[in-house]
């Protein structure tokens, strides 16, 4: 059995992740593994049991110091499960607190025990503040409340915060306007065969 592939797909919120992710996932044959959809009934249970905002989590430092990591490493550990059954996965989640770490995803493959030879690739989708901006208000979530509030901070600490991680290949799509199509996925596809 060969050694899948972990798709990172990164981008700051209303880049359009999601979708390219899930594109992705089809394209490839992979699993999909999305953040929200993993950690947010228990995430809010948490939040409600801490006394806090269940839709905060960007300025709320229960979230921050307890739920987050919670969520990051159990998002890891269902993709090793996927990588050991030779399935590669495609991660859909921000993973911002992590970019300045170097040798993150190294430590991601240790830590988690993925199989030996996992290659990751990171799909790094870029847009610009008011594309995004519009997609986040046109989502409706609640937790994403106080970007809009604040949106060119938000903006600021997201395009101040570039993804430092080494040892892996990185791929760049730009996603204004929709940009990225089933036919630009199979192209990514084919470069990395």
């Amino acid at each position: 059995m060969s050694t899948p592939r972990a798709y990172v797909v990164i981008g700051p919120a209303g880049s359009g992740k999601t979708s390219v992710a899930r594109l992705l996932a089809e394209r490839a044959e992979a699993a999909y593994l999305d953040k929200d959809t993993a950690c947010t009934r228990f995430t809010e249970a948490l939040l409600e049991l801490a006394g806090t905002d269940k839709d905060e989590r960007d300025h709320n430092p229960y979230y921050q110091s307890h739920v987050m990591e919670l969520e990051y490493r159990t998002l890891l550990d269902l993709a090793r499960d996927n990588l050991a059954l030779g399935r590669p996965v495609v991660l859909d989640a921000p993973f911002g607190r992590y970019f300045a770490r170097p040798g993150y995803l190294a430590e991601v493959a240790a830590d988690h025990a993925w199989p030996p030879a996992t290659e990751t690739v990171v799909i790094e989708v870029r847009v610009d503040s008011a594309t995004a901006r519009e997609r986040v208000r046109a989502r409706g979530y609640a937790r994403d409340l106080s970007k809009l509030a604040d949106w060119d901070a938000f903006w600021k600490r997201a395009q101040d915060n570039p993804c430092r991680w080494a040892g892996t290949r990185r791929l760049v799509f730009d996603n204004h306007d929709e940009g990225i199509t089933a036919a630009t996925v199979e192209q990514l596809l084919d470069s990395l065969r």
